[in-house]
């Protein structure tokens, strides 16, 4: 196939010049616009330079690979995955991102965990209007009304905290992920109730979170009424 370059363009088929730039290509599939692998060749104090088996080494600034330390998570010899934004080289070299390749990744494992009605996990990272934002791999919001069970005055304390939930809106498109913690302690909440209605028996004896009086919840049940005793025993009711 090199033999073609000496040929003038008007002699090439279309079939020629398409094995010739996928064999130029490497045959790997490497194409503008994706995430390919390369391997780290160089690094300076401004640019991490990566061979993705194309005509051209690659850039990408080394400050997306310091640590929040300010180390660097990257060293020569190791392969990274890479968004290729395009093919058209400047001055010889590719420019590169390992932030986007993180980003598409992460998009692609939310979508799986969506279409596999799985859970995820994410950070509370700030407060923002209406609710939080989260950081499950990108940025998602987390509603108000979603965050527990009842809700929350002062939703600043929950910032840093880690908490798994489910994505209950999801659109790539538009980059909007809508999250909520409430729902997966419903579940919870239902799966315990269920759990203590099967104990329940005359003559059990059910425990209050609290010595003091107050409303007891026991098992996911509440019971409406302020009881005084520290234990509590269940029996037959008497006619009214």
């Amino acid at each position: 196939m090199s033999d073609l370059i000496n040929l003038p363009l008007s002699d090439i088929s279309d079939d020629q010049f398409k094995a010739f730039f996928e064999d130029l290509m490497g045959q790997k599939g490497i194409r503008e616009q994706s995430v390919v692998t390369g391997r780290v060749i160089e690094i300076n104090d401004d640019w991490v330079t990566v061979d993705i088996n194309y005509k051209a080494e690659g850039l990408i600034p080394v400050n997306e690979f310091k640590t929040p330390e300010g180390g660097l998570s990257i060293a020569v010899g190791d392969m990274v995955d890479v968004y290729l934004e395009t093919l058209d080289e400047e001055d010889g070299v590719l420019f590169l991102s390992k932030e986007k390749a993180d980003l598409m990744k992460a998009w692609e494992e939310i979508s799986k965990a969506v279409e596999k009605d799985e859970v995820v996990r994410g950070a509370i990272v700030a407060r923002v209007k209406g609710g939080l934002a989260v950081d499950i791999g990108v940025k998602a919001f987390l509603p108000g009304s979603q965050v527990d069970l009842r809700p929350v005055k002062n939703l600043d304390k929950l910032i840093g905290e880690t908490y798994d939930f489910k994505i209950i809106k999801f659109n790539k498109k538009r980059g909007n992920i809508v999250l909520s913690r409430r729902v997966l302690l419903e579940q919870e909440r239902e799966s315990r109730r269920g759990e203590t209605i099967e104990r329940l028996h005359e003559g059990a004896i059910l425990r209050p979170p609290r010595r003091s009086p107050r409303r007891v919840a026991c098992g996911g049940i509440q019971k409406n009424q302020v009881l005084y005793e520290r234990k509590y025993r269940l029996g037959r009711a008497g006619p009214p």
